[in-house]
């Protein structure tokens, strides 16, 4: 059963199965919802893990947490990972270092880590719509990958209308170009005037508005929403940490309950909650290492045990996707670790004031589990620079990685890395990196350059981008979002 994090209003179930909870993400007073127990694996389960494939190890996951969703449902959805590129092996674990790995989560068909929750998410969603016989307008907001790999899933699926913001200008050219070119006829994208925050702001207040379900309703149409506040998203990301692990073994880089380091680059915070929960479950994790860019809200959170952002301007980065200020996901450790009331108060002194401190006590016991740091643009680009230079190709976003493996690494350990998109997302960057320039080149152009310089073949479904029609050009104030949205509903 699922609970509400900022407890209950009274009006809502107290407990709830995990379909509804998936159907409605948005829980008393504004919070989410969350397992009451999570289930235990055990150094036996990992053990025959080694002797199984990733999809195995998913349904076995999905069993210890008897959720309310058929069996043969499940198997379809997890059979989506056929589609990624090795369909035995849809996550491959690359060694950089003796003892750092890379757990390469973007081999899906949006080439982003997004692509390992919502490709069986949005089956088990659209399967649950149709078996209600109720039409449903799944709302994300996206800083640049969670848009495409939503759109993807949900194309031309029964009983399912999808409307998904983006910050115009916050994301790449080819994330853009991913939406924008999107032609399901139940899929709206739309920019909006401002930052990811804003649209990630936009999408919680459409949740919460009861107005805006009545005017749905007119439709017979209910809410829900596709960003990892939706616990079907996270259910999905526990499962590449046990992987990560289980790689290890199969491998003999890691003995059996031999403990090693988690290092995530920071965003919304599902990531690393996957692997909080992963490590709550059994999975022997020492510490999550959290990597931040300038946008180092969650580095003082977990070093000084302040959420402080009430001088703070986001700040545009070569590493879009963590260009944030409020991480959804915090919540839910918040609650973890310290309860509904003080999570509850927490969240409105965060919405009231722009500011929440932790007591000493509660700072002490976040950092049993995380560590953070952070770095700059600069630092990922020598870092982008180096790993090219050995052969290896990694993103902004997982070069941060590096600043919390070289300044957070204690024990003498296998730590495994997040990389949560595929160098193709962010090519001009890349160049920029590799030819040590600040020269402005287009995706396209760029794209070129590495596949040149680098000699490595880009995906079709990227080449294929650029002779793509463009279907959405809307960008549209933020006061306008509702209005737009019921629009297209109607």
């Amino acid at each position: 059963m699922f609970i509400e994090t900022r407890g209950n209003d009274g009006k809502k179930d107290k407990k709830v199965e995990f379909s509804y909870a998936i159907m409605n993400p948005s829980a008393s007073f504004g919070g989410l919802y969350v397992p009451e127990n999570l289930p235990k694996i055990d150094l036996e389960f990992l053990q025959l893990a080694t002797k199984k494939s990733y999809k195995q190890i998913t349904l076995d996951v999905l069993k210890l947490f008897n959720i309310d969703i058929e069996p043969s449902v499940l198997e379809d959805a997890v059979n989506l990972y056929d589609n990624f590129d090795d369909k035995q092996n849809p996550v491959p674990l690359a060694q950089v270092r003796n003892d750092l790995f890379v757990n390469e989560l973007y081999h899906g068909p949006t080439r982003a880590f997004k692509d390992m929750a919502l490709q069986p998410f949005g089956h088990i969603l659209s399967h649950v719509a149709k078996k209600q016989k109720q039409k449903y307008l799944i709302l994300a907001a996206t800083s640049g990958d969670t848009g495409p790999a939503t759109l993807n899933t949900f194309a031309n699926k029964e009983n399912i209308k999808v409307a998904c913001l983006y910050p115009d200008g916050g994301t790449s050219d080819v994330q853009k170009l991913q939406m924008v070119t999107e032609d399901a006829k139940n899929l709206k994208v739309i920019g909006i005037k401002g930052n990811f925050d804003d649209a990630q702001n936009a999408l919680k207040t459409l949740l919460a508005s009861q107005t805006f379900k009545d005017e749905l309703e007119k439709s017979n149409i209910k809410l829900s929403a596709a960003n990892s506040v939706n616990f079907g998203r996270i259910i999905f990301q526990i499962i590449y940490h046990i992987y990560g692990y289980v790689s290890l073994l199969k491998l003999n880089r890691i003995s059996l309950g031999e403990k090693f380091y988690q290092i995530i680059p920071s965003g919304n915070f599902g990531n690393a909650l996957g692997a909080y929960y992963a490590k709550k479950m059994g999975l022997p994790i020492e510490k999550i290492l959290i990597a931040s860019n300038i946008n180092n809200i969650l580095t003082d959170l977990i070093t000084k045990g302040e959420y402080d952002i009430r001088n703070r301007e986001l700040l545009l980065t070569t590493s879009p996707a963590m260009d944030i200020l409020i991480s959804s996901n915090v919540e839910r450790v918040i609650f973890d670790k310290y309860g509904p009331k003080r999570c509850k108060e927490m969240m409105e002194e965060l919405k009231e004031n722009k500011y929440y401190k932790l007591s000493d006590s509660e700072l002490k016991e976040l950092q049993k589990d995380f560590s953070a740091v952070y770095c700059d643009d600069e630092f990922a680009k020598k870092t982008i620079k180096n790993f090219a230079n050995e052969g290896y190709i990694m993103d902004p976003h997982t070069a941060t990685c590096l600043k919390a493996y070289e300044n957070l690494v204690e024990e003498k350990i296998p730590s495994i890395l997040c990389a949560t998109a595929e160098w193709t997302k962010f090519a001009p960057t890349m160049l920029n990196a590799i030819k040590q320039d600040d020269k402005v080149y287009s995706d396209k152009e760029a794209l070129e350059g590495i596949k040149n310089t680098l000699h490595v073949e880009i995906p079709k479904s990227i080449n294929s981008l650029f002779t793509k029609e463009i279907v959405h050009d809307e960008i549209v104030e933020k006061h306008e979002i509702e209005s737009k949205i019921l629009g297209f509903i109607s």
